[in-house]
């Protein structure tokens, strides 16, 4: 199943509630939440508060990406605020495997994540534990970056690796997706879109996310 994440980094904050309703009603099942901390990466956007604030106005399915060191520090926070995956990044702590037997004490889907300089190999012996892999496609940290193409070999080849083996893996890409590069991703073997600048942005949102569906569905992974 091809699911499209809008970010609601390239939301308007100032009318916030009205943004997620957009998205939601264009079509979109999946919220994307970047969480920065200023020290992971060189910014800082939004913590679990915020989170417990928007989920009273959605039922959208709460994708929690932790761009922040030791993030075992703050699932229980996150839990508590409505996450329903909470994806953390496989450079950002010592034990990865140890953090995804955390969070799933909390009975919370887990994902790992990894950014562009980091080689998808390390992931091999964690997929099995996980719910979800994100490979970034672009450097963690700011949104509206162009889609950084060398990160799809990546996704292929994780994707070829969980295949061989019969392991189901949710894979999610993350930067620079829109319309026109959607299918690039989706045929190395992404099923969760990540997109920001191109569904907020958009005036013409049903249309952006209805595009991205159809386009992912003309291009499958094919092997």
């Amino acid at each position: 199943m091809i699911y499209i994440a809008p970010s609601l980094l390239a939301a308007d904050f100032s009318i916030l509630a009205d943004e997620i309703n957009r998205v939601e009603t264009a079509g979109a099942k999946y919220l994307h939440l970047d969480i920065m901390d200023g020290a992971f990466v060189p910014n800082i956007t939004f913590g679990p508060e915020l989170v417990a604030s928007i989920r009273k106005c959605t039922d959208l399915f709460f994708d929690v990406h932790l761009m922040i060191k030791r993030p075992e520090r703050y699932v229980d926070r996150f839990v508590k605020a409505g996450a329903d995956i909470i994806t953390f990044h496989y450079e950002a702590c010592d034990n990865p495997v140890s953090v995804i037997h955390f969070i799933h004490s909390y009975e919370m889907k887990a994902g790992i994540a990894i950014s562009p300089n980091t080689p998808v190999e390390l992931l091999y012996p964690i997929i099995n534990h996980v719910d979800m892999a994100l490979i970034m496609t672009v450097e963690p940290g700011f949104g509206g970056q162009a889609l950084i193409p060398e990160t799809l070999d990546k996704v292929h080849a994780l994707r070829r690796y969980a295949s061989e083996r019969g392991i189901e893996l949710d894979i999610e890409v993350d930067g620079g997706i829109k319309p026109e590069n959607v299918g690039l991703a989706t045929s190395a073997g992404a099923n969760i879109i990540v997109a920001g600048s191109s569904i907020f942005k958009s005036k013409k949102t049903r249309t952006v996310i209805q595009t991205m569906k159809e386009v992912a569905a003309n291009n499958p992974y094919i092997g």
